[in-house]
């Protein structure tokens, strides 16, 4: 039945497409499907579904879980404070005026916040908000300012302490721990941290490329005749203490001197702190702001336990051992297998989210491709960035199409890919860069393990072999808190 696992796989994304239902609903109706197959077809290993609320209060138990209502906190109070308009007042201030100006300044707001908001969707409001009428004040064109704001709000996915990362580097946990059951190795299991490190140079390439594109591609638009917008007194100093606040957060997660769950809390503690003694929150503002963050922080856990359910009927199924035969016999080694994963993620990324990816695909694709692969800092760099190219890829990118539902006038989308080019191409070289050179991902820490990045440490019979041997349902690994801070 393990041919019944893909086609559930497959379900998900057209579901979502053809129906327009929430994810939680279609990715349960997909699990219900699989497990009712078990029982009418008499299969043993529907016995094996009792191990559900087991593995739910486990996955409930993770200490990083911590952190994804506070990150959803810090995303509401975001899209309500005046902390955006001040950092992109505040930085366009300090650039000559003009598009370029502004453009600059959007991607840096970009950097700074995305981080923050936890979600690429929380990141494009923000930034549609704080960032879109003063682009097109400035004479940026619409399809610019379409561009802009999508490639923007991904920058949060690759630099540390996203929620995305967060979650990424727990689900890379399990799948490394499995892989090297598997393949009988000894190597270090990677944790949040080694994720951490590993996209750190990535990310500040990245990043870098979008500002020198940013200020290229404005110098060639049209000025407003209108008057230049100054920053208050107040403003410039909510942007200076924001941008030192962040920078020190983001370097202290990022260096492991604080938990991503103590980070997350000091974050939205110090927005609710500006928001209330800068009379920004009222009581009714207060309690709008609660809502959005149970609401948000409710369809997440949802949508986590929902996977939870499908994963265990796709290895109870033997899909995942299906899937490991298939990257096994894939010919060319552990390039050619990487870049079939990562081709599956990025077609994913046309219907699914950041986390519904994380919580369904990489369950099922990582670990076989890690049998292959000894380092996984690298693999799991290589899919934040295949996630992060996927979502401002024309016509059906997540950033693309939240981009242009936020921002209200979509222009042609011809005109909006032609502005999207420099920023692609740019992602592309970033990621072909990282996958023909693996030492990048290692200049900001030391090896998660000790294998190299293209050299599998078994042979392909063996993985083959190793991936068919699995048994039904794999028992979960027990979850690793993060590494202490240093005293």
């Amino acid at each position: 039945m393990d041919w019944l696992g893909v086609g559930l796989l497959l379900l998900v994304p057209v579901g979502l497409i053809l129906t327009g239902l929430p994810a939680i609903v279609v990715i349960l109706s997909a699990a219900a499907l699989g497990a009712a197959a078990l029982g009418f077809g008499g299969d043993e290993g529907f016995s094996l579904l009792t191990a559900l609320p087991n593995r739910v209060v486990a996955l409930l138990e993770n200490d990083l879980l911590q952190a994804l209502p506070l990150y959803v906190l810090m995303g509401a109070l975001l899209n309500r404070l005046p902390v955006a308009d001040a950092l992109f007042g505040a930085g366009a201030a300090l650039l000559p005026r003009g598009p370029a100006a502004a453009l600059v300044s959007g991607m840096g707001l970009g950097a700074l916040l995305g981080p923050m908001n936890g979600s690429v969707g929380a990141s494009v409001l923000a930034l549609s908000r704080a960032m879109a009428p003063r682009l097109a004040a400035n004479g940026v064109a619409p399809a610019q300012r379409h561009a802009a704001v999508a490639v923007a709000s991904t920058l949060g996915i690759v630099i540390p302490p996203s929620l995305v990362l967060i979650l990424l580097g727990d689900a890379m946990f399990q799948a490394h721990t499995i892989a090297s059951r598997m393949a009988g190795r000894s190597a270090r299991i990677i944790n949040t941290q080694d994720v951490f490190h590993a996209a750190l140079a990535p990310a500040g390439l990245f990043l870098l490329f979008c500002l020198i594109l940013a200020w290229w591609t404005g110098r060639g638009q049209g000025v407003s005749s209108a008057p230049p917008a100054r920053s208050t007194r107040v403003q410039a100093l909510t942007a200076g203490v924001t941008v030192l606040f962040v920078v020190v957060l983001l370097a202290g997660v990022a260096t492991g001197y604080f938990y991503a769950v103590e980070a997350a809390a000091m974050g939205a503690v110090s927005l609710l702190t500006v928001g209330i003694l800068g009379r920004h929150l009222n009581l009714a503002g207060l309690s709008d702001v609660l809502r959005d963050a149970l609401a948000g922080t409710g369809a997440l856990f949802a949508l986590l336990l929902a996977a939870t359910t499908l994963t265990l009927v796709l290895r109870v199924l033997g899909t995942d051992r299906l899937v490991g035969d298939w990257l096994a016999a894939i010919p060319g080694g552990a390039m050619s297998a990487t870049a079939v994963v990562l081709a599956i993620i990025g077609l994913s990324a046309f219907a699914l989210d950041a986390f519904e990816i994380i919580f369904v695909v990489v369950p099922i694709v990582i670990p076989p491709l890690l049998v292959r692969v000894a380092d996984a800092q690298w693999v799991a760099v290589l899919v934040l960035l295949a996630l992060q190219a996927s979502f401002v890829l024309p016509p059906v990118g997540y950033a693309l199409m939240m981009a242009r539902s936020a921002l209200g006038d979509a222009p042609p989308m011809r005109l909006v890919a032609r502005a999207l080019a420099p920023f692609l191409a740019a992602q592309l070289c970033v990621l072909a860069l990282v996958l023909l050179e693996p030492g990048l991902v290692h200049l900001a820490g030391a090896r998660a393990n000790s294998g190299a990045a293209l050299q599998a440490p078994v042979s392909d019979e063996e993985a083959a072999k190793s991936l068919r041997d699995m048994t039904p349902a794999p028992p979960e690994p027990e979850i690793e808190d993060e590494p202490a801070p240093p005293k």
